[in-house]
């Protein structure tokens, strides 16, 4: 629906300016597609959340979590409604195990010592953590792109262990958990997807 919605104003785009090329209609497209695409995810993350009482912590998952989500990669779900749902999954699901995880101290040391292990393994194994539709080719970008997930992965629960606010402590830590599983080969067996530089070194081998 979303795909039919942008080619129309995409369409309309190109009758009033038929100078458009393919390549330019194509950027547009993307663009569009990401705009419109994104604006209920917004709506249901941010929205619905600060109506039901837990705006902040929403805020606070998103953007403390989205530096190692950006750089450790994970996989996509193939429709924009599938997107949308697997976002808000992720992040409602987060804060609710947040809210009613109760940890004390030595529990919660713990716990950050096995998601630092778990963490440090997975990026290992699988970051950068790319999909067949967006590759990441370069060998360069993928070493930046794994040493910033070790990075972003670190000051994430450095950051859990100091703040002293229970729920936000524990939304970076269990929201660390599931964004390393989420790059797992489990993970995108499950979601049917493959590894975009593995995808692309096959078709090269054959």
């Amino acid at each position: 629906m979303i795909e039919k919605f942008c080619n129309y104003i995409l369409s309309k785009m190109k009758k009033k300016m038929p100078e458009i090329t393919d390549e330019q209609g194509e950027a547009i497209l993307y663009g569009l597609q990401l705009l419109v695409g994104e604006a209920p995810k917004m709506i249901l993350l941010f929205g619905v959340s600060f109506i039901c009482g837990f705006g902040l912590e929403m805020l606070f998952a998103y953007f403390a979590i989205m530096p190692y989500r950006t750089s450790s990669g994970g996989f996509h779900l193939h429709t924009h409604l599938g997107c949308i749902i697997g976002s808000v999954v992720f992040y409602y699901g987060i804060i609710v195990i947040s809210k009613f995880l109760v940890l004390d101290s030595i529990a919660k040391y713990i716990l950050i010592g096995l998601s630092f292990i778990f963490g440090i393994l997975m990026v290992s194994i699988y970051a950068p953590a790319d999909t067949e539709n967006v590759p990441i080719i370069s060998k360069k970008e993928r070493k930046r792109k794994k040493i910033l997930s070790y990075i972003t992965l670190i000051l994430t629960l450095v950051v859990a262990i100091i703040i002293k606010n229970q729920v936000y402590s524990n939304i970076l830590i269990v929201g660390t958990i599931i964004q390393s599983l989420s790059i797992t080969r489990i993970a995108y067996k499950l979601t049917n997807n493959k590894y975009g530089y593995e995808t692309y070194k096959e078709q090269i081998e054959n």
